[in-house]
């Protein structure tokens, strides 16, 4: 079947017909377009990520290494993610005229995960999404940066942040530590017995506690995974909550008490795996769950299941219509702007109430041949659409969305030759871009009004953490990038020793402040709090990770200690190859975001640290 004119390449109810490319480095440089006085950047597929420039954009769009998996593992997902999950690189611009710069820029592209090699003792790394050859779109490219347009949550082309776990099966509760010791021993606590998937913990006495240093904190809990084919699953979302840490994992999804890690309730069982999550929850703590519609090559993912996160009560579910020809729900995405759940296919997007499943509205093909294949949501909603395709007008547009209503407040037009491939923030919006045909990337932030703000310049690599997306949906699949009002943070990448966090003005695109991480682990930016950079330190080979605090105002940006995880759980926190990190009230969660489907050993699913 051929595909209509001036529709874009898509995976349709097949296979997607143009696969994902190898992730490029992951510096920046700013696109041009010397038909527009605002060059708007490109975007492209996730990738595993690879060291690129930032430039400032010239005639021609800037060069963005495409963002790869931190630690350089396999990427989380075996099927696409929600939306687009494309790397976020750019390249250095060079002084031509025009938007965007031709050079490469310094950021590396995204990798699919972060840790260090597991050891033997444990669970080897995910396997890969099914698929032949390599499906990292920046494998082996370089990453330019030239616009502020990292957020707080995901990026392709540089390190990806996956989520994976669950598990099930009976055995004892975990033990967790409930010493109060600031200054533990080997005995100062009860030993942290890994649990399965479904919480009721394993019959290993594991002590992870045992042997921690004065000064250090404690495991509270840690969780296997359960049981997943040997073609791998896929472990999306994570989700902590005041009372409980949920964690979806292959056909089900999981919850632990905060503070115990004792299942908090029975697992949510599916008949089929989990291929989509809201990366976001509501304010009444509601998820939205998508599962596939059988086994076979022509299943798609279109079945919806809201979720209470506190009760594990299901509320509303529904099917997903497919759209007109070549608008299929073979891979969807999930996303949520207050109110509204937008479920993206590969030309359109449905929007519908999450406190009820009523449908609210459409967005479909529209102007030039325009089709809708990406959406972000946050405070703001915002759509990527591919336009005018296999013509000489061939572009992208970005538009911000009503969440009440699906029309536009405004359009910004990339320059010709550039993708968006993924947002790493939405308000403000900050967009990476690439180019295939220059090998560059881009990354640029826009105003309220959509109008270019600023493109990012620097000279160095980057390392973002970026999900696989071979269907462009998961606008928002990277991690260790984060964009607060005028700044946006991201971790440089280096072969051996201490990183750096580079603080870019979003309103300049220049270099504002730049802090070294306080050990040999790189540091990634995970969220802001108030006025902190909250970050997480890796582990070493000999320590845990840490999380720190930096200050984004005033001359004074130096980590400051919030936790620091035991040395005695450093390899299980190392094996962590693609993972989801957060820290919520005081407590970090690290979870797998893929699962191998090993026999071999017990996989690890889900970690919690605290005082």
């Amino acid at each position: 079947m051929t595909q209509p004119p001036n529709q874009p390449p898509q995976g349709g109810f097949g296979a997607p017909q143009n696969p994902p490319q190898d992730p490029p480095p992951s510096s920046f440089g700013a696109p041009q377009d010397p038909r527009q006085a605002t060059p708007p950047p490109p975007a492209q597929p996730p990738a595993s990520p690879q060291p690129g420039p930032y430039g400032q954009p010239q005639q021609q769009p800037g060069p963005y290494a495409q963002p790869g998996p931190y630690g350089q593992q396999p990427g989380p997902y075996a099927q696409p993610g929600p939306y687009g999950q494309q790397p976020g690189p750019y390249a250095t611009p060079q002084p031509q005229p025009g938007p965007y710069a031709q050079q490469p820029g310094p950021y590396a592209a995204p990798r699919s995960g972060y840790g260090y090699p597991q050891q033997p003792q444990f669970p080897g790394a995910p396997a890969p999404p099914p698929g032949g050859g390599s499906k990292n779109p920046f494998k082996g490219k370089p990453v330019l940066a030239a616009v502020a347009a990292v957020a707080a949550l995901v990026v392709i082309g540089g390190t990806v942040y996956a989520v994976s776990g669950g598990g099930s099966g009976g055995g004892k509760k975990p033990v967790a530590d409930k010493s109060q010791d600031t200054t533990p021993t080997a005995t100062a606590s009860a030993p942290v017995n890994p649990g399965d998937g479904s919480g009721d913990g394993g019959e290993d006495n594991t002590d992870l506690n045992a042997g921690r240093k004065a000064g250090e904190d404690k495991v509270l809990w840690y969780k296997e995974a359960p049981a997943a084919p040997g073609s791998g699953a896929d472990a999306p979302g994570m989700w902590i909550t005041g009372k409980v840490a949920v964690k979806a994992a292959y056909k089900q999804v999981f919850a632990y008490n905060v503070d115990s890690g004792n299942p908090a309730w029975s697992p949510v069982s599916f008949p089929q795996k989990i291929c989509a999550v809201t990366p976001q929850k509501t304010d009444d703590d509601k998820v939205v769950v998508a599962y596939m519609s059988g086994v076979s090559d022509n299943a798609n993912c279109n079945q919806l299941q809201q979720i209470d996160l506190n009760t594990g009560k299901k509320g509303w579910s529904a099917q997903v219509a497919d759209g007109d020809l070549f608008d299929s729900t073979l891979s969807i995405g999930l996303t949520l702007t207050g109110k509204t759940l937008v479920v993206g296919r590969s030309q359109s997007g449905t929007a519908y109430d999450v406190a009820t499943g009523k449908k609210l509205w459409d967005k479909r093909q529209y102007g030039s041949s325009c089709f809708p294949r990406a959406f972000a949501g946050s405070t703001k909603l915002i759509s990527v659409a591919s336009c005018a395709a296999s013509t000489s007008n061939e572009h992208d547009e970005v538009q911000e969305l009503d969440p009440a209503t699906g029309k536009a407040r405004w359009v910004w037009k990339a320059p010709k030759g550039w993708k968006v491939a993924r947002a790493f923030s939405v308000d403000p919006v900050v967009l990476f871009l690439n180019n295939e045909d220059k090998d560059r990337r881009n990354l640029s932030a826009l105003k309220n009004d959509g109008t270019l703000d600023a493109q990012l310049t620097a000279k160095d690599t980057f390392e973002f953490g970026c999900g696989w997306d071979v269907f462009e949906h998961d606008l928002q699949g990277c991690t260790g990038t984060v964009a607060d009002a005028n700044t946006l943070y991201l971790p440089t990448d280096v072969k051996s020793g201490p990183n750096e966090i580079v603080a870019f003005d979003l309103h300049t695109g220049k270099e504002k402040w730049r802090v070294k991480s306080p050990s040999d682990g790189s540091m990634l930016p995970m969220k802001t709090d108030g006025s902190r950079l909250i970050a997480y330190v890796k582990p070493s080979y000999d320590a845990g990770g840490r999380v720190v605090s930096l200050a984004t105002t005033g001359s004074g940006h130096s980590p400051t200690g919030l936790l620091q995880n035991p040395s005695s759980a450093a390899q299980v926190e190392r094996g962590f190859y693609s993972s989801a990190i957060d820290y919520v009230d005081g407590r970090f969660y690290i979870s797998a975001t893929r699962l191998s489907g090993s026999s071999q050993s017990k996989e690890k699913l889900m970690m919690a640290y605290g005082k």
